[in-house]
């Protein structure tokens, strides 16, 4: 792949962790920023690698799910544990989903519970 694109945004919500023995086992929210990576082999025919618009719109499709919600009630976090690397693997997998063609696909994605703490998930490497 020769072009990346990276876009980022934030959104805020809650989880608790099940079956883990400390206080994130208890209710508490982060302010979460997200960065989804983008490459293609080549531009379209405008020159983009993608339309920073469209996937704007893709990702605001997606954070709407969970944003201002607690994670453990949304599917399907009601059964998988919503740690920041199942929450950045499902972003994955619904942005992939419609996202990738031919041309593009969605590399990775990367999730800051904290400034100090993020996760990055792939299937690529």
């Amino acid at each position: 792949m020769k072009y990346t694109l990276n876009l980022s945004s934030e959104f805020c919500a809650a989880h608790s962790i099940r079956g883990y023995e400390g206080r994130c086992a208890r209710v508490h929210g982060h302010n979460y920023k997200i960065s989804v990576e983008i490459r293609a082999k080549h531009l379209n025919e405008l020159g983009f690698v993608i339309d920073y618009f469209d996937v704007k719109a893709i990702l605001d499709k997606n954070m709407k799910l969970i944003d201002h919600y607690n994670i453990n009630e949304i599917k399907p976090f009601d059964t998988v544990n919503p740690t920041a690397e199942n929450i950045a693997a499902w972003f994955y997998k619904n942005l992939s989903s419609d996202l990738n063609d031919e041309r593009v696909v969605v590399f990775a994605v990367m999730l800051w519970e904290t400034e100090d703490f993020f996760v990055r998930y792939t299937e690529h490497e």
